[in-house]
């Protein structure tokens, strides 16, 4: 059997089949009027009633079945766009290219690219019920939104005027039995450097250095795992040999998306060749004190450095030189804080995501987290003040608020209850130290009790993501079994 009729013979074949169909689409951010149209397609074909609005969010209705028709109706939610990294090597164009689906042992996983499980598993479990004749339900209204891995804007676009579920499923978790119930508000931010050129002098080799090897992942849920990020490290790097080696920077770049720690960067370098030797020796220190550190959470990190043929002969000034090394060096990243109230649960972060020269300036893109609103305000106000004190631009590009606790939430009652039945133990209820859609939803739609829920997936917002087969079968069998069970709210 080859790896196409064995993705179509994954159970549950439906959902699988609609995942193998959407993953046929380009579907990145900012880049899904194709996926979008797709949807409202699907929706004709099976006579429902849908929308489309400009931001391309789609809402999809159909009526409850027999002895359900009576019953509030539940909303199902998750965006159709993805979050687009890749290999360095791997020759992959996201705005035209599928993604090509593999399989590992128990994991679907992609060729090279991020699978985009995240989130188009959500929107195959809702076509595969949306297109269901034999499954007892509710009346259904499927909120299916756009740009979520660029800071939710979607959502923030969606007018709710025809919304009128009671109830809100938010399939975007990655942990089979863990339901979310509140989960943290973030920003997107811009410090924007001017570039000033100077003309390279004679006395200096080129050389080009490369980080690679690091695992990244999703800037929220993976936070906590100590990985390595690529621009703090280039930036720490720079910063050693400034001190000991007369260097010129000429180019700097990496990562990819705001939300994705960064796996991968690399500079360009003018080496006075009196410190030619010296140069490379620094460069074998430092590599060997960070491989060290990154022992256990980035066993394969790796420096390489070689002489570049570049005939670009342009480089920043010293000046510029010392204001990106400075950013690189004083910008937050990590863990800022913890929660006092959840054991284990970050309370708020910020991730150095993107690295980027954009004509005659170097942008600095940051995503940064929290669950508590002035704890937020104060990472921007930090990162604003870097920016100030480097003579760059700071731009506030998207923000969206938190998901609050809701203590009396029978939705989640019900949750517990019906998992408790199945599998005979307790679930986990937990906050989320991500950005889910809950959190502008809930401002948006008053009084609808909210949860979000998934299968278990690993390394999203990688070329390593992966889903696991039996759980997307486990969490869409227990997603039936509510629908079926909502009447008891």
């Amino acid at each position: 059997m080859d790896n196409k009729e064995a993705l179509k013979a994954l159970e549950p074949k439906e959902v699988f089949n609609y995942f193998y169909e959407i993953s046929n689409i380009p579907r990145g951010s900012g880049n899904e009027k194709q996926i979008s149209d797709y949807l409202m397609k699907f929706a004709e074909k099976h006579n429902l009633e849908a929308r489309q609005d400009k931001a391309l969010n789609v809402v999809i209705k159909k009526d409850g079945t027999k002895g359900y028709k009576h019953l509030p109706a539940v909303i199902l939610q998750g965006h159709m766009d993805m979050v687009c990294e890749k290999n360095e090597s791997y020759i992959h164009d996201f705005l035209r290219d599928p993604i090509k689906l593999k399989l590992e042992g128990e994991y679907l996983t992609a060729e090279g690219t991020t699978l985009g499980a995240d989130n188009g598993i959500a929107v195959a479990y809702c076509l595969a019920i949306l297109a269901a004749k034999d499954i007892p339900h509710p009346p259904l209204e499927v909120i299916i939104t756009s740009e979520e891995e660029i800071g939710l804007k979607g959502a923030a676009k969606l007018k709710t005027f025809d919304i009128e579920g009671k109830y809100l499923i938010n399939i975007d978790a990655e942990d089979e039995g863990v339901f979310f119930s509140s989960c943290a508000g973030g920003a997107r931010t811009i410090i924007d450097l001017p570039i000033h050129w100077e003309i390279e002098p004679e006395e200096y080799d080129k050389y080009s250095l490369m980080i690679t090897g690091l695992k990244g992942g999703h800037s929220g849920g993976e936070i906590n795992k100590n990985r390595g990020n690529s621009n703090k490290l280039i930036g720490r790097i720079l910063n050693q040999l400034k001190k000991t080696c007369d260097i010129k920077l000429a180019y700097i770049s990496g990562g990819l998306k705001e939300n994705a720690i960064p796996r991968e960067a690399k500079a360009k370098l003018l080496v006075n060749k009196k410190n030619n030797i010296l140069f490379k020796k620094q460069i074998d220190q430092i590599s060997t004190a960070i491989k060290n550190e990154l022992a256990l959470s980035d066993p394969n990190f790796n420096i390489d450095v070689e002489i570049s043929n570049d005939s670009e002969k342009r480089m920043f000034s010293d000046e510029t030189t010392d204001n990106v090394i400075s950013i690189l060096m004083n910008i937050p990243y990590g863990v800022q804080t913890m929660s006092m109230d959840i054991e284990g649960l970050v309370e708020s972060s910020t991730n150095i995501g993107v690295v980027q020269v954009d004509k005659d300036s170097i942008k600095f893109k940051s995503a940064t987290r929290s669950s508590v609103g002035s704890l937020k305000q104060y990472i921007l106000e930090q990162i604003e003040t870097l920016a100030k004190s480097n003579n760059a631009k700071f731009e506030l590009v998207s923000s969206y608020p938190e998901w609050k606790y809701n203590r009396h939430s029978k939705l989640r009652e019900l949750f517990i209850k019906v998992y408790k039945e199945e599998y005979n133990k307790k679930p986990e209820i937990a906050a989320i130290h991500a950005g889910l859609e809950c959190g502008l939803l809930s401002e948006k739609l008053e009084n609808v009790d909210m949860i979000a829920i998934g299968p278990n997936m690993h390394d999203v917002h990688t070329p390593d993501e992966r889903l696991n087969i039996k759980s997307t079968k486990r969490t869409w069998e227990f997603i039936l079994q509510i629908l079926k069970e909502i009447k008891q709210i």
